[in-house]
């Protein structure tokens, strides 16, 4: 693959910042946004759905868990500094649970046969999903 195009964008605070992360290196994912607040700081700045989280204030994301990516962008106070690629630029890693079409478009219509942690992760819809299917909003 080739050098991937990136942008930065600058959000003022304090949080909420208006996105969803979803992903991490626990996750066998790397960090994307998986839902913004309509009119939220995100959503102003031009960011999408699906964009990748290369880096939170200038360190980069492909090692960081997801509840590390999370601790970044809480210790970030009121100034926070994401380079992002568009969703499009590169092609996400699918656990091996996901039924979902190649195109990374992910479904989990069933409990995965492997779950590390020995947990049930749930959807907002109460849908069985496995660890690698957990959102977390911030």
């Amino acid at each position: 693959m080739g050098e991937v195009e990136s942008y930065k964008v600058i959000l003022n605070g304090p949080a909420p910042w208006g996105f969803r992360l979803q992903g991490g290196k626990d996750f066998s994912m790397p960090l994307s946004i998986s839902r913004l607040t309509p009119g939220g700081k995100a959503a102003q700045a031009g960011v999408g759905v699906g964009d990748w989280v290369l880096s939170i204030d200038g360190e980069l994301t492909s090692p960081m868990t997801h509840i590390e990516a999370q601790n970044r962008i809480r210790a970030c106070g009121d100034r926070l500094c994401l380079t992002l690629s568009r969703g499009s630029a590169l092609r996400p890693l699918r656990p091996a649970c996901c039924l979902g079409p190649a195109d990374g478009a992910c479904s989990a219509p069933q409990i995965c046969q492997t779950n590390l942690e020995g947990k049930t992760f749930y959807s907002k819809k109460d849908k069985p999903l496995c660890k690698s299917h957990a959102f977390s909003h911030v």
